[in-house]
């Protein structure tokens, strides 16, 4: 790891001065994927400026919008009151991602802004386009059975890890962001992108910005909902795929959906036809399959990932069914 300054800024202003003066420094808060990256000589930042003290942790209920603060932790998160009665799909998520230790130290904002676990990204002795802009990418030639079936380019197939994300782009939440410009909101669907030709580029956040929080609207997915995670191993692993799904059931037909997918794509994957394929009908295993198979009409594989494709189907029916409960 290389030699770096160290820096604790208290105010959300200092922290935005302190960044913008620097182009080679980095903000740090659980620091669960940072260190990761600078161990590895992914990452050389010559300076951190340490968030941990910033004003952002609270997690309250203000005309029934859910306001939870960047610093919050994703245990803390988890575990509150005011998410598992009001967005319990998002708590399940929340659960289902990395381990007790790592989601006691890791943030929401932080959380929201890891990086690719692709291999590729990580081994700094083989060609990534994400780390190094046109060096070319490893997994497309590779070993690519983790890799992108949504979205991807020719640029990139890496896939976005975060589980709590899948959920949020669901829930339909809200980024709320401050800068040397004032404050801005980006719907949480168009906060990260697809690769493209600029795939080092996670998500549109400028580099001097700041995230302070998410807000959530209410919804009527407090009762049907579900993240299924499908990996290698129960304990502790990214998703193969994941599903966020929640249903607004009533007298036997579904008024309103939500489906996402983590796993298979660079972005969280929203399935909005899936959703409008599933408005008007009867909670049944038929009805989930159709609405699966309209989910991966556009799916596109590579040599060893085509096996995504009916888990991802499977996996969307078996989540529905356990948020519909039959």
């Amino acid at each position: 790891m290389n030699q770096f300054s160290y820096v604790r800024a208290t105010t959300a202003k200092a922290a935005i001065d302190a960044i913008s003066k620097d182009k080679n420094a980095r903000f740090i808060a659980g620091g669960t994927n940072l260190l990761d990256l600078m161990k590895s000589g992914v990452l050389a930042p010559e300076r951190l400026i340490d968030i941990n003290r910033l004003p952002f942790k609270d997690i309250t209920l203000q005309n029934n919008i859910l306001h939870i603060g960047a610093m919050a932790l994703n245990s803390d998160v988890a575990a509150h009151e005011l998410v598992k009665t009001h967005h319990p799909l998002l708590s399940q998520a929340l659960l289902a991602g990395a381990s007790q230790q790592l989601r006691n130290m890791a943030t929401i904002g932080g959380n929201m802004m890891q990086r690719t676990r692709c291999s590729y990204f990580y081994d700094i002795s083989m060609p990534c386009n994400k780390r190094t802009p046109g060096s070319g990418c490893g997994a497309i030639g590779g070993i690519n059975r983790m890799h992108a079936i949504f979205g991807a380019s020719d640029q990139c197939i890496a896939v976005h890890p975060s589980d709590m994300c899948i959920a949020l782009v669901a829930l339909d939440a809200t980024v709320l962001i401050t800068g040397p410009k004032g404050n801005r909101r980006i719907p949480f669907g168009d906060f990260h992108r697809l690769p493209g030709d600029t795939p080092d580029k996670d998500n549109n956040l400028a580099k001097n910005e700041l995230h302070t929080g998410i807000e959530i609207p209410a919804s009527p997915f407090t009762k049907n909902v579900y993240y299924l995670k499908v990996r290698d191993r129960a304990s502790y692993a990214f998703a193969l795929v994941s599903v966020a799904a929640a249903l607004d059931i009533s007298n036997n037909t579904i008024r309103a959906a939500r489906l996402a997918m983590g796993g298979v794509a660079h972005k969280p994957w929203r399935l909005q036809e899936a959703e409008k394929a599933l408005i008007g009908k009867a909670p049944t295993a038929e009805n989930f399959r159709i609405a699966a198979t309209v989910a991966t009409q556009s799916a596109r594989t590579y040599k060893h990932n085509a096996f995504k494709v009916p888990l991802a189907q499977n996996s969307i029916v078996t989540a529905l069914q356990k948020a519909a409960a039959i």
